[in-house]
């Protein structure tokens, strides 16, 4: 099984898993074209999709889903809470929809799909696990603060898609107004590089073969404070700490 990132921040979000001739993507926030090349530069065309899911509904992660799977045929997976709040933007054109529970495993072919609740400003929020029945793949982005559920589904772990949003010293003197600092740092807002590191720290990462930090904030992160929060919380060198870029993502990770 491997895994790539088309891109991770606030201006879009897209991760590809793929095991065989799976593969999914998880979010797409990107417009049709760019989506696209997106892809391209991984070497995939939007045809080789078996399926899209969906996190959460905000635009950065679900605002390019619609077009792309109208386009191109591609099933996708939800929750009933998100698909609620994006019916406004639900094309006149059938889609293949597929409500998903929030804590019940299911299969996409070569891909066992582990959806578990996150804390976020969402209606219904979701992150994964992507298992092919020996490795797993944990992504947890775009939640506020950690719950002991999200702890024992991210345990045992292969690979780790971690999101560091902002630190927190740089958001609180930054130039956000109070009410969106707020927001940013709430439990239901985003993980500061101190919170994703006393997750990590707090997981069983025996397994772990690749972290990557993601989700970055322009304005109140940098690679080098989330690579030291993670690195610290491993106790490993930072070169071992990957991090997703707002617009390249990151190449293929095999686990």
């Amino acid at each position: 099984m491997r895994f790539s990132s088309i891109g991770s921040g606030s201006a879009g979000n897209g991760l590809v898993i793929e095991q065989g001739s799976t593969r999914l993507l998880l979010d797409c926030g990107f417009g049709l074209r760019d989506s696209e090349q997106r892809l391209a530069r991984i070497n995939l065309i939007p045809d080789q999709l078996t399926g899209i899911l969906i996190t959460h509904e905000h635009e950065d992660h679900a605002g390019g889903v619609f077009k792309l799977a109208r386009k191109y045929r591609v099933p996708i997976w939800l929750t009933h809470g998100t698909l609620k709040m994006l019916e406004k933007i639900l094309p006149a054109e059938p889609l293949t929809l597929n409500i998903i529970d929030s804590h019940s495993t299911f299969n996409i072919n070569d891909i066992e799909v582990m959806p578990f609740p996150v804390p976020h400003d969402a209606r219904e929020p979701v992150q994964y696990v992507f298992s092919n029945g020996a490795k797993k793949l944990g992504v947890l982005t775009d939640t506020g603060c950690s719950t002991p559920y999200i702890q024992k589904m991210l345990s045992g772990c292969h690979g780790l898609v971690l999101e560091c949003n902002h630190d927190i010293d740089m958001l609180m003197n930054g130039i956000y107004p109070q009410s969106l600092k707020q927001r940013v740092s709430g439990r239901l807002g985003h993980l500061d590089n101190s919170s994703a590191a006393d997750i990590l720290s707090n997981l069983d990462n025996n397994q772990l073969k690749h972290i990557v930090a993601a989700h970055l904030s322009e304005k109140n992160n940098s690679p080098e404070l989330a690579i030291t929060a993670l690195s610290n919380a491993l106790n490993c060198e930072k070169n071992w700490v990957g991090v997703a870029s707002q617009e390249s993502g990151f190449e293929w990770r095999e686990i």
